[in-house]
């Protein structure tokens, strides 16, 4: 990933960060004649406790070792909430280890039985957001959610995907953040690679995002998505970490409106054909 400056990814990350925060908010008075976004490097050193030519080492990469004090100083200064500040300390952490044997991303057996008895949304995904399995009510909710498609690339290069998010504009800014932290140190994965550079390449929008060097954890939540059959449906979302993979299972409340429509979308799906692919996509390779 060239935009990590031949592997200095605290400095490209601090440098992130500082630009992302106002003088405001670090309590500096307005004023002057600012030429950069954010704070200036001595006004972080200033307000982390440490000299100003330090901290120009630690953006330049010229020192990769700070204390775990100079770090939470730094993630204080950089208002980081607990996501971030734990990425910032595994940016220093992570230590070079032994190439990894290439293997596959593997659906186990069970886990299709358990897709082909589920009457809501569910697919399974790998660390990059590949789709790996899905069955019939996840094709009918989406058709982006078929084996062997990537979510990633389907939100951000699928007009249809799109218009599919109510809020698209702050749902995309957690996807990529949760690229970020599924990454972790793996920075040479080359499906990493080969993912983050066709969306750097294709999507302005994922670019800027990614310059941000946000972190998320993608756990679950509540979402609202727009079927262009049966309309709004609010559904909660929820992650499900099975051996290397995660399930994803997508459900309404019970007796509402969404889980009256979901069962209508179930009634559709099934008055048609369908190749609801509750079949493995061909196994994508992974370190």
């Amino acid at each position: 990933m060239k935009d990590e400056e031949s592997g200095n990814r605290l400095g490209s990350y601090l440098r992130a960060r500082r630009e992302l925060v106002s003088p405001a908010q670090a309590g500096i008075p307005p004023g002057g004649n600012r030429r950069v976004p954010g704070l200036r490097r001595e006004e972080v050193a200033l307000l982390a406790g440490i000299s100003p030519d330090y901290y120009l080492r630690l953006e330049r990469g010229r020192d990769r070792n700070p204390s775990p004090q100079v770090l939470e100083s730094l993630a204080r200064v950089l208002r980081l909430d607990d996501v971030e500040r734990t990425y910032l300390l595994g940016l220093v952490a992570a230590r070079p280890r032994p190439p990894r044997r290439k293997r596959p991303e593997h659906v186990p057996a069970r886990v299709h039985q358990l897709l082909a008895h589920l009457q809501i949304p569910a697919f399974v995904e790998g660390r990059a957001f590949d789709v790996l399995a899905s069955n019939a009510m996840a094709v009918a909710l989406s058709p982006r959610l078929r084996p062997g498609l990537n979510r990633l690339r389907s939100f951000f290069l699928d007009p249809e995907e799109q218009a599919f998010h109510q809020d698209w504009t702050k749902a995309a800014a957690g996807f990529v953040a949760g690229l970020r932290t599924a990454i972790g140190d793996d920075t040479d994965d080359p499906r990493f690679v080969e993912l983050v550079g066709e969306l750097a390449l294709a999507s302005q929008r994922f670019r800027t995002l990614w310059a941000r060097h946000d972190v998320r954890n993608l756990d679950g939540g509540t979402t609202t998505v727009h079927h262009p059959v049966v309309g709004d449906l609010r559904l909660h979302r929820d992650k499900l970490p099975i051996d290397d993979v995660i399930l994803v299972v997508y459900y309404p409340d019970k007796d509402s409106g969404s889980d009256e429509k979901l069962r209508l979308l179930a009634a559709l799906s099934q008055s048609g054909p369908t190749d609801a692919a509750h079949s493995e996509s061909p196994d994508i390779p992974h370190p």
